[in-house]
């Protein structure tokens, strides 16, 4: 079992930024996926990064050049440093890692862009 414990949320003013980390614990496979997905009030939940383990990135078109999502291997955590935050970045995000066709979840932690 993996267990993911996200923090950093919280409020900031547009054009501000926000940075979220997330710590992974328990049987974790070497080779793995994290990443940062955000699910806003009556909207699906969506990717917004993913990095490797080999530390290939990937982002969605809507925080391409805002974010930046990194990893510690040695410390197995993840991060997502969040820039020129715009009311649109509003959501609850999501930690997830996956691993040998398993997927685990972080509980979320709360970001709120002000306008």
């Amino acid at each position: 079992q993996v267990h993911l414990v996200e923090s950093g949320g919280g409020l900031v003013q547009t054009g501000g930024s926000l940075g979220l980390s997330c710590a992974a614990s328990g049987s974790i496979f070497r080779n793995n996926i994290m990443g940062w997905y955000r699910q806003a009030p009556g909207k699906q939940r969506e990717l917004v990064a993913i990095v490797s383990s080999g530390g290939t990135a990937n982002y969605a078109d809507s925080v391409k050049g805002r974010f930046t999502i990194s990893r510690d291997n040695a410390k197995n955590t993840v991060y997502l440093q969040m820039n020129s935050l715009e009311p649109e970045d509003t959501a609850v995000y999501y930690c997830k890692l996956g691993a040998l066709g398993r997927d685990f979840w972080g509980k979320g932690t709360l970001v709120t862009v002000s306008s």
